[in-house]
């Protein structure tokens, strides 16, 4: 599929299933969530396309949600992606799209939330529940890192208030938004995206070509179910994405319970 949209032949044609009718006409058809073997940056090309038609039409929605799950990566599934270069992808994207907004009439109005739907569990110094948040808007403070203690409630009553719309139960309603991110005194310079380091089709090698706990490991994301989020077990592919940056002989970190 990388190929395909790297050449610009378009032999693949991808095209989303919507289970509910009510948002059918909402949707993208051709913008998909899983499986990952769809590169973000299609998705991102996909997105910036239905963009210049906004532009065009001066018709952007209010609000938008988009999937770029490429950072999930395929662990070391021999044939697929290495973690690295799926999160080149992914990062890729996500810089194209920001680019392409920033660059838009759009952008005086227009903020972009970034997170993830959960950290799976990946461990660092500090917790195991910490994850990225990203606020992209003319309005933010840039060049800071805010450490005040956000989560996703926060970032979902933040899209309330910007929108007008009233709390939807009592928790984004006791939610504070999240107001430390962003300043009164705007910059409008928009951003230009970086290219990746690291090639998008650096792919995980065979079988055949690797031993031991590589080949383990190689072995364990096989097994994993990679169609849909939420399927594989946490803590094994946490294990092979470690080993797959860290290296093979670097031992796994222990988890120190404090009383």
């Amino acid at each position: 599929i990388y190929n395909d949209y790297k050449n610009g032949t378009r032999n693949i044609k991808v095209r989303a299933e919507v289970n509910l009718p009510q948002i059918k006409e909402y949707t993208c058809s051709t913008f998909i969530g899983f499986p990952e073997k769809v590169p973000d940056i299609y998705r991102a090309e996909e997105f910036i396309k239905e963009f210049r038609e906004f532009e065009k039409n001066d018709n952007f929605p209010n609000f938008i949600i988009m999937l770029l799950p490429n950072d999930h990566t395929s662990g070391t599934r021999p044939g697929l992606p290495t973690p690295r270069a799926a999160v080149a992808d992914n990062d890729l994207a996500l810089g194209k799209i920001v680019e392409a907004i920033s660059h838009s009439k759009f952008w005086k109005e227009t903020c972009i939330l970034v997170t993830e739907d959960d950290p799976q569990a990946g461990l660092d110094h500090i917790d195991g529940h910490r994850t990225v948040g990203l606020v992209i808007s003319p309005y933010t403070k840039r060049g800071e890192v805010v450490s005040t203690n956000y989560s996703q409630i926060n970032m979902f009553r933040t899209i309330e208030n910007i929108l007008g719309i009233p709390p939807l139960n009592q928790f984004d309603l006791a939610a504070e938004p999240m107001t430390d991110c962003f300043t009164d005194q705007p910059d409008f310079t928009p951003y230009k995206a970086l290219p990746n380091k690291i090639p998008l089709d650096e792919l995980n090698p065979s079988l055949a070509e690797i031993t031991g706990e590589q080949h383990y490991w190689a072995q364990k994301s096989i097994e994993q179910n990679l169609d849909d989020y939420d399927r594989i077990e946490e803590e094994t592919f946490n294990k092979i994405i470690w080993h797959s940056v860290k290296g093979y002989d670097v031992p796994y970190p222990e988890i120190i319970e404090n009383d």
